[in-house]
């Protein structure tokens, strides 16, 4: 499986914030032809990601672009024209709502990509997305990867946020108290998409990447979402700016402590195997192969360069 623990989002006409993505530590980069793009300038996108492509070092880097809508009728051309660039890894459909849009964009690859190496990866930003995002994800074919638009959903649903990722300030619960005051609890009105999208993806056995955190100067509140959605279980995040890179990076990592815990249940349960016990304690924990099997996720995470 492809590591994109951070999935750095660039403008493709925008020649040396592309060049600095290249050389940057992000798992995974997108040179975007949509939303960051305006309407003159597409074609010099489409042309700036194809020379990107063939020209700059992009190392052992996960490399995609970001189409634009298949409504826009611009993504036929598109995906044909990069079809035959050899360092992609794979196009972002965004505003993905329904299955057939992952299938138009699969016939558009095919007749130069029989071979099916380009893969494809649905963005779920809108709330025809979410209400379809199971049968999207069933998809197969090039299908590899589920992402989280959360700024184009916080607009679909007409959701009052001030920060692409994070809840609105107002979305909140008051709860009357004994004495007469109201203690106000904040609420995360993301939760539901991330759990739907993630739930999805995991049942066809795809990658999930959250969306990015809009305030790409306030660190603490990039490591705060980027926390929130690992432990979810979310395998990667979009970031916006490569400052967000190592604190993102760093919430996809097992800590030390939990790779240790982890390393020990794993251990258990392979010794309680050899005498045939199902379940066994580790520091006054019972532990089964629901255990295992996290724990080895866990590894596995912290295994991955």
């Amino acid at each position: 499986m492809r590591i994109t623990r951070t999935y750095l989002a660039v403008p493709a006409h925008r020649a040396s914030m592309v060049e600095k993505a290249a050389q940057s530590s992000a798992d995974a980069v997108f040179l975007d032809l949509e939303d960051a793009v305006p309407p003159a300038a597409k074609a010099e996108a489409l042309a700036a990601a194809i020379a990107a492509l063939a020209q700059l070092d992009w190392g052992k880097k996960t490399v995609s672009v970001r189409i634009n809508t298949i409504a826009s009728g611009l993504a036929a051309h598109e995906a044909a024209t990069l079809s035959t660039a050899r360092r992609l890894d794979a196009l972002i459909i965004p505003k993905a709502e329904h299955a057939i849009h992952i299938r138009q964009v699969s016939e558009f690859l095919n007749a130069h990509d029989p071979g099916q190496r380009i893969e494809l990866e649905a963005l779920i930003e809108t709330a025809a997305g979410l209400v379809n995002v199971d049968s999207i994800a069933a998809t197969g074919g090039r299908l590899r990867a589920l992402h989280f638009g959360v700024g184009d959903f916080a607009a679909s649903i007409g959701a009052r946020s001030t920060e692409v990722g994070e809840s609105p300030p107002a979305y909140a619960h008051p709860a009357k108290q004994a004495d007469g005051t109201y203690q106000t609890t904040a609420l995360d009105l993301w939760a539901y998409p991330m759990m739907r999208i993630l739930v999805a993806a995991r049942a066809c056995s795809l990658r999930a990447i959250d969306g990015p955190c809009g305030a790409f100067r306030d660190l603490a509140l990039t490591s705060g979402l980027a926390q929130k959605a690992a432990a979810m279980g979310f395998d990667g995040k979009q970031v916006i700016h490569p400052g967000q890179l190592d604190p993102t990076r760093a919430a996809f990592i097992p800590s030390a402590a939990e790779v240790e815990f982890a390393a020990r249940v794993v251990a258990a349960m392979h010794d309680a195997q050899k005498t045939g016990v199902g379940a066994v304690s580790v520091d006054g924990k019972m532990i089964d192969y629901a255990n295992l099997r996290m724990a080895e996720r866990i590894l596995a995470m912290a295994a991955a360069p």
